[in-house]
């Protein structure tokens, strides 16, 4: 599965959200799974949308027909636009589905790795992470994503900014040390977000 993810500074918010809602059009399109997104919480302005494919050649398939025509009702609506592409190496929790109707809540961590940690960081992320993110009440399913450079995207979606916030104050700390993270990771980039279920398709 492929993971696209979107990060853009919105100038137009009530736009932008129209924009959004056009985006329903997609799950006619082959290959398509899923499609969420919703407001950075410490951001202000940030919108995060995280889109799933079955494949590069479906996804690639769709931005040579489609994507302009849905694209267009959000032009001039945002400023910086960064995009991201993942391939999903393994699932946080088990199952992962592209679903976010049971979710309030998307963290998204963004690691660009030291070249000869990469291997390390992932074997972390299977054998410490992953459980202690499985094990927390709320988690409701996560997944871990690899990009070419080294760079990997964790996500995990939770039922509420409470639970978020119960696991990270008991376990962050102690789960970093035991993973040697800080030895893995050359960069860190992370957002929480709070999901809109009007952008969900």
């Amino acid at each position: 599965m492929l993971v696209k993810w979107i990060r853009c500074t919105v100038v137009d918010r009530r736009g932008f959200e129209r924009g959004q809602r056009k985006w329903a059009g997609l799950p006619g399109e082959p290959g398509f799974r899923g499609q969420g997104g919703g407001w950075s919480r410490g951001r202000p302005g940030v919108a995060h949308v995280f889109a799933f494919w079955e494949s590069r050649a479906f996804y690639d398939s769709f931005m040579a027909r489609s994507h302009d025509r849905l694209a267009a009702a959000q032009s001039g609506t945002f400023k910086e636009q960064q995009v991201r592409l993942f391939d999903h190496r393994f699932d946080v929790k088990t199952g992962f589905e592209p679903r976010f109707t049971d979710a309030d809540l998307v963290r998204v961590a963004h690691c660009k790795v030291h070249e000869e940690r990469a291997e390390h960081f992932a074997l972390m992320q299977e054998k410490v992470w992953n459980p202690a993110m499985a094990g927390s009440p709320g988690m409701t399913r996560g997944l871990f994503g690899e990009a070419p450079g080294h760079e990997f995207l964790i996500l995990s979606m939770w039922q509420s900014a409470a639970e978020h916030g119960k696991y990270r104050e008991e376990r962050i700390e102690r789960l970093a040390l035991r993973a040697q993270t800080e030895a893995d990771i050359a960069a860190l980039t992370g957002d929480i977000v709070d999901l809109e279920p009007s952008w969900t398709v």
